[in-house]
């Protein structure tokens, strides 16, 4: 784990740091050869390329997907304007399993022609 990214949510708003590590968490469990890089400002997740990063606003984490378009589970409730760079924003810990955010980052993984 990246001391940065550690920093990062520990200075976080109180409200959103459980979020923060919970997502972290799944993320790894999802997949634990992720790297995790502090860039841009905010925790960023690859494999072979950049799939998610987590970002903090005022009231609400933002999980952001880098290749949006694989992801079919919640489409409608992926926001942004970006090509290809697009989030869903979550306001509690509960939202990461209600959501089904496990199921999404297992789709912004998969690399085109595979089932990995």
């Amino acid at each position: 784990m990246n001391i940065e990214v550690t920093n990062y949510i520990e200075s976080s708003a109180d409200s959103l740091q459980e979020i923060l590590v919970e997502l972290r968490k799944l993320i790894f469990s999802i997949v634990p050869n992720a790297k995790e890089q502090y860039k841009w400002s905010r925790p960023v997740y690859a494999t072979d390329k950049d799939f998610c990063y987590i970002k903090t606003t005022k009231k609400n984490v933002t999980l952001g997907f880098f290749d949006f378009k694989k992801i079919s589970t919640n489409q409608h409730l992926i926001e942004g304007t970006g090509k290809s760079m697009r989030h869903i924003k979550l306001s509690g810990v509960d939202e990461i399993a209600k959501l089904e955010i496990e199921k999404m980052i297992q789709e912004a993984i998969k690399y085109p022609g595979t089932n990995k």
